[in-house]
């Protein structure tokens, strides 16, 4: 697939610059997004008046924040494939995190909805909105082996590691790992902010000396400065962690998997939704503990 066609559909914080990574990459890239703005940064980007516009293209990636905005931005295309098949090995990538049960069912709508000529691949990805602007995302893929094959190099222009981690549905089971062990420790990260400052402590040096040590870690090095500064501007909403969270637990209870630390951090995001902070970042985790102080100090 060098240098083919491409549509993308959802030009968000991530999105965006994802989308200009493809494009950067020589590839002809035409979008669809809610709101037209944002294709002033997009130079190279064309501009789809709907999402049927986009059957035409060898694979459509979906950029949204979760599957039930997918399957209503694709009524329209699936609508137009069921009048007329796209040409068979088409691709729908769905790089959003999204429950690993439920894409499944969505590759069985698509399949039946296309003649059989297009296929679900999901390849949600890690590395924040820094990674995507980089173009240096983790990528991993549910898809069978020729069809990984067939997208890599569409992958290759978004991330620099690429992995195809079995079948569909094994990328967003990964990526439901990739939050458990994020949202995890980022709400640790932030409980040691409040307990440090409150005893008197300076967090920036403690979180520079634990960077040092065995609690040093990627989440530690992007999330560290801006728990420490309580700077909660979105890169992401926060409330996308509580959604991520819930599919480690559905699919924990699929096989009958332990997972004690995701139960406890689904509970704390739920709380930071339930106080109104669930579209800051995700480091306004401490302040939802911090919020947990004030309400234990005043009972």
């Amino acid at each position: 697939m060098t240098n083919e066609r491409v549509g993308f559909v959802g030009l968000g914080f991530m999105g965006a610059p994802m989308a200009a990574n493809i494009a950067g990459a020589g590839w002809e890239v035409t979008a669809w997004n809610r709101s037209d703005a944002a294709f002033a940064g997009l130079p190279g980007v064309h501009r789809a008046e709907n999402v049927a516009q986009l059957r035409d293209e060898s694979a459509i990636i979906f950029m949204l924040p979760d599957l039930s905005f997918i399957e209503d931005a694709a009524a329209g295309l699936l609508k137009a494939w069921r009048a007329e098949p796209p040409k068979p090995g088409t691709a729908v990538v769905v790089m959003s995190s999204v429950s690993p049960t439920a894409v499944r069912l969505f590759g069985k709508t698509v399949h039946e909805a296309s003649g059989g000529n297009a296929v679900v691949v999901d390849a949600p990805v890690s590395g924040g909105t820094t990674g995507a602007q980089n173009g240096t995302l983790a990528i991993m893929v549910g898809a069978t082996e020729s069809d990984f094959d067939r997208l890599r190099p569409l992958f290759e222009t978004m991330g620099t590691t690429v992995r195809r981690m079995g079948l569909l549905g094994s990328g967003s089971l990964a990526k439901a790992c990739n939050q458990l062990i994020v949202g995890t420790t980022t709400a640790a990260l932030a409980e040691a902010a409040e307990l440090a400052e409150r005893s008197g402590m300076d967090v920036a040096a403690l979180y520079e000396v634990l960077a040092g040590g065995l609690a040093g870690s990627r989440v530690l090095e992007l999330a560290g400065p801006r728990l420490a500064a309580k700077d909660y501007t979105p890169t992401g909403p926060a409330k996308f962690m509580h959604k991520d969270l819930a599919f480690v637990v559905q699919s924990a209870e699929a096989v009958g998997s332990a997972v004690p630390m995701a139960h406890a951090a689904i509970e704390l995001y739920a709380e930071l939704k339930r106080q109104g902070l669930g579209d800051q970042d995700l480091t306004v985790v401490r302040q939802a503990i911090a919020n947990l102080n004030q309400t234990a100090t005043a009972n």
